[in-house]
């Protein structure tokens, strides 16, 4: 960082002592806390957060150092429920989210059902760009049912998420149709569920680190991992006594 834009030693200076504010007022509430979703406490999180970052950033561009503190994302998090205890309604919001691998497939789904409808009019037809066939079948297939037979349709999953809101009482008729995401309040998120390829190459990760223990593994796991695989129940009455006892030396020996 050029010196131009550098942060003085009393900016650092400033955004320690917010720090040091910040703590209190995170201190504070913690120890005011009326139950374990407590707003106040979800706030001067944040407020604590913001400042140890800005701390972080000006001390690194200054002196060129760093803390040794790390702010856990919260960036999939949804803040605490606020909304009502019993509520009168509630929304459903859905989105998931599809790639057109199989053009062709898609359109000539499309055309099966522009071809069995015999209400539609002549010239009328639809199918016969991606855009078009998309706008038929999601008319006439129910969403869940595209999503149980996606690769029927020539599409992939990618990632989808299903969220359920309160609230106190049922919109008017038409009252959101205009705009029907946009007034989404997160702190009156009763639930919410989330699929994505991430979460399976988490698990693969994870499968990964085993596989890697497995290779460091010494001759003596496995010789015990051989020993403690399932055997065939008949295997037992096909050994005669000489493989018995050989069988239980290398049992001693582990």
């Amino acid at each position: 960082m050029s010196d131009a834009v550098q942060p003085t030693a009393a900016e650092v200076r400033a955004a320690a002592e917010a720090v040091k504010t910040a703590l209190d007022r995170h201190l504070a509430a913690v120890e005011r806390r009326s139950g374990e979703d407590d707003p106040a406490v979800y706030e001067a999180f944040n407020e604590l957060a913001a400042a140890a970052e800005a701390y972080d950033e000006l001390l690194y561009d200054r002196y060129d150092e760093v803390t040794p503190f790390e702010i856990p994302a919260a960036e999939d998090e949804l803040p605490p429920y606020t909304g009502p205890e019993e509520p009168n309604a509630l929304s459903v919001l859905i989105r998931r989210d599809y790639a057109v691998v199989e053009p062709q497939r898609l359109l000539a789904q499309a055309r099966r059902v522009e071809d069995a409808d015999d209400e539609r009019a002549p010239g009328a037809e639809v199918s016969g760009t991606v855009h078009g066939a998309l706008g038929l079948l999601f008319g006439e297939f129910e969403a869940d049912e595209i999503a149980s037979r996606h690769k029927e349709f020539g599409l992939e999953e990618g990632d989808s998420t299903l969220w359920v809101t309160a609230a106190d009482e049922p919109a008017e008729a038409g009252e959101w149709l205009e705009a029907p995401f946009e007034q989404v309040d997160p702190q009156r998120v009763v639930c919410r569920f989330d699929a994505s390829s991430v979460f399976d190459d988490e698990s693969d990760d994870d499968l990964d680190d085993l596989d890697d223990l497995d290779d460091e593994a010494g001759p003596a796991d496995a010789v015990e991992d051989a020993l403690d695989t399932e055997l065939d129940p008949d295997l037992d009455d096909e050994l005669d006594e000489d493989e018995v006892e050989e069988l239980e030396r290398l049992d001693a020996d582990r």
